[in-house]
């Protein structure tokens, strides 16, 4: 019996026909302030920060500047001016939590996430 896989053309998610779904992830509460947890999400490693009780951020937990090592929820959380930052441990390269832009490094880049609040749930939208 032969298996019969469907596969969509890829998009880029900003595409019109780029599909994107919520993913629920973690009560806020779960969280702590200013402090980076690793979430695994349809096989993929996102590191969330809950700067305020209404502020969440998610990054690729894969460090840019370390060979993609899994350590960007062990950050160093900050800002530069009115924007919120995380610091890689391992390199120390600082990154906009919203934009994924390193401060330190114009040739990198973090992936960010869009986020949401829901009933005490944080949600992350993942392209499908």
């Amino acid at each position: 019996m032969t298996a019969i896989t469907q596969t969509r053309p890829r998009v880029a998610p900003s595409h019109p026909l780029a599909r994107t779904a919520w993913e629920r992830v973690c009560r806020v509460d779960d969280l702590e302030p200013s402090w980076g947890e690793a979430v695994l999400v349809r096989m993929r490693q996102i590191a969330v920060f809950l700067l305020s009780p209404r502020e969440v951020y998610a990054v690729e937990h894969a460090d840019p500047a370390a060979d993609g090592a899994p350590v960007m929820a062990r950050g160093i959380v900050g800002s530069r001016g009115d924007r919120p930052t995380v610091a890689s441990p391992l390199h120390k390269e600082i990154y906009d939590l919203g934009t994924g832009e390193c401060y330190s490094d114009p040739a990198l880049l973090l992936r960010t996430f869009r986020t949401r609040i829901v009933g005490g749930f944080i949600e992350i939208e993942l392209d499908d």
